[in-house]
């Protein structure tokens, strides 16, 4: 399941031993490398502020009531494993990112992006378009493996006609599936393409 990061945030933590919530999401802890959730800075009445960090794969379930794991003794300090230690010592913060092409074409910004629930790899990104490009297309929407290169200020796509490209193929697409109210044979004229919308 994609999840946007906008509301990913606040999400509960569930601990089993405890019965209930402990706490909340209050950042994303991503590697910059792959893109992908290595943790979650978590805030809260029952969360220790020196262990406050729960490593992703703590993670027993993910579901509409939260994030259930089996205890709070799951939360680790941000030294404790060095994986973390290091991505949190980079300061990285995906949003607000500069958005451009191969060829240098600015895009945007980035505003929000979706993370995959099971393996917790950053799936998309929401690009805030310029002020004369947002007219017409307010935001993008742009696929990881539209994603070339990761630096500290932006993030580097495939060129601009190709990302436009893609998205025009999957707007044109017409299922190819059975229609079972018509019979046979019949073809499908432009008047029935025109009822249909």
């Amino acid at each position: 399941m994609l999840v946007y990061n906008s509301r990913l945030i606040g999400t509960t933590i569930l601990s089993v031993q405890a019965g209930g919530p402990i706490g909340r999401i209050n950042t994303p802890i991503i590697d910059p490398d792959n893109l992908k959730v290595i943790a979650f800075a978590l805030e809260g009445p029952l969360v220790d502020r020196r262990q406050n960090i729960l490593d992703v794969r703590s993670i027993r379930e993910y579901s509409n009531y939260g994030i259930v794991i089996d205890d709070a003794d799951e939360l680790v300090a941000p030294s404790d494993i060095v994986k973390i230690e290091q991505v949190l010592n980079l300061n990285f913060d995906l949003l607000s990112l500069k958005v451009e092409t191969k060829k240098g074409s600015k895009l945007g910004q980035i505003i929000d992006y979706t993370i995959n629930s099971d393996s917790f790899l950053v799936q998309q990104i929401v690009v805030k378009r310029p002020i004369l490009k947002r007219i017409v297309d307010p935001e993008l929407i742009i696929s990881r493996k539209e994603i070339i290169e990761v630096t500290d200020y932006k993030i580097i796509v495939k060129d601009e006609e190709k990302v436009l490209k893609s998205r025009a193929a999957k707007e044109d697409f017409i299922p190819n599936f059975v229609n079972p109210f018509r019979t046979q044979g019949q073809e499908l004229s432009s008047v029935d393409v025109d009822d249909q919308e």
